[in-house]
């Protein structure tokens, strides 16, 4: 039997197998994914409880899983639950508020202070009847709105399909505190890779993950609050709403909050309620600086994840992942430059 054979048939065994293996997994990717992401988190105290234990890690894991739900799911059941609550309301209101934008606001929408005359000079310059505006700010508001409520909802309980999935998921945590050094380990050694390479590899990825949720997710949920607390303080409604859309803006490299918070701002100055618009337009100013100085902070503690790989990553990754896609993607990406980077290395110290 000739060599080329016996590595043919190898590499088609483990094709067949691989895949056979992926469609299996495919149905609890979800799960995994997520139970992998939070054993990575929740590594440190597992270590530290192992220590006070006396080195009993089924009960250290045990007690995790017991408290994951407690601290993390809950909190997050309950504000998707607000969330969704408070969308459909101020969807109501829009449809029956005397500030709709409809065929009746023709001939009051030019008297308002900001936009009347933006609207008059494009309904004079571009011979636009001022219904056609009208109708397609409506459209794009209320599309818009409803995408946002809609992505929200599936950002915030991405984790909480059904009730199987996230029984399942802590399951299969409770697994990955226990044993998840050992299956590193195992894993680790089919690597082609150098000994310390694989230590730095695996210290990057924990890393990088422990960067993006401490420093993305909690950057974005500082700002989100600031900005559901500054709609409360003014009377707007829906601050939760609007605190979740900013905290998914807040992931844009431009504008961020920005975009949630400045409208209100015109939308305050536009009632007439010149004080309550300044300082939303203070607070707002005050929420995105603090972008600035918070995540870098926040970030630079765990690991270098570059601005670009936390960007794309978390749009990439959720548009192909979902909720959990917000950290794996710019794991992903960190994790493909570190290979990269190991190879250039490779072939400096090994030319050809």
């Amino acid at each position: 039997m000739s060599e080329f054979y016996r590595r043919s048939v190898l590499v088609l065994s483990v094709g067949i197998l691989g895949f056979a293996v992926w469609q299996v997994l495919v149905p609890f990717w979800s799960a995994l994914a997520w139970a992998i992401v939070l054993a990575v988190l929740l590594a440190p105290l597992q270590d530290r409880l192992l220590v006070k234990f006396g080195n009993r890690p089924a009960l250290a894991a045990t007690t995790l899983t017991l408290l994951t739900p407690l601290v993390v799911f809950l909190p997050l059941l309950l504000l998707g639950a607000s969330f969704v609550e408070q969308g459909r309301s101020l969807v109501q209101e829009l449809q029956h508020s005397p500030w709709r934008i409809d065929g009746t606001s023709r001939d009051r929408i030019e008297d308002y202070p900001l936009v009347g005359p933006v609207i008059a000079y494009l309904t004079e310059t571009l011979d636009v009847d001022t219904a056609e505006i009208n109708g397609f700010l409506i459209t794009i508001g209320q599309t818009l709105l409803h995408y946002t409520a809609n992505l929200g909802s599936q950002l915030v309980l991405g984790a909480l399909n059904t009730t199987l999935a996230f029984m399942l998921m802590l399951f299969l945590l409770f697994f990955m505190l226990r044993d998840g050094r050992t299956m590193q380990q195992r894993f680790a050694n089919l690597l082609p890779m150098e000994v310390a390479r694989r230590d730095e590899l695996f210290t990057l990825i924990a890393d990088t993950t422990r960067a993006v949720v401490y420093g993305s997710g909690l950057t974005a949920l500082f700002q989100g609050a600031l900005t559901g607390i500054g709609f409360a303080l003014t009377g707007l409604p829906s601050p939760v709403v609007f605190g979740v859309l900013a905290a998914l803006f807040s992931v844009l490299p431009a504008g961020g909050t920005a975009f949630v918070w400045l409208p209100a701002a015109l939308a305050l100055a536009v009632m007439d309620r010149s004080s309550a618009a300044l300082f939303m337009l203070g607070w707002g100013a005050f929420i995105s600086v603090a972008d600035n100085f918070l995540r870098p902070l926040l970030v630079s503690t765990h690991a270098h994840v570059s601005t670009p790989a936390v960007f794309i990553g978390v749009i990439g990754g959720a548009a192909a992942f979902g909720g959990v896609g917000l950290i794996i993607g710019p794991v992903l990406l960190t994790l493909v430059s570190a290979l990269l980077r190991f190879l250039e290395e490779s072939q400096r110290r090994h030319p050809h």
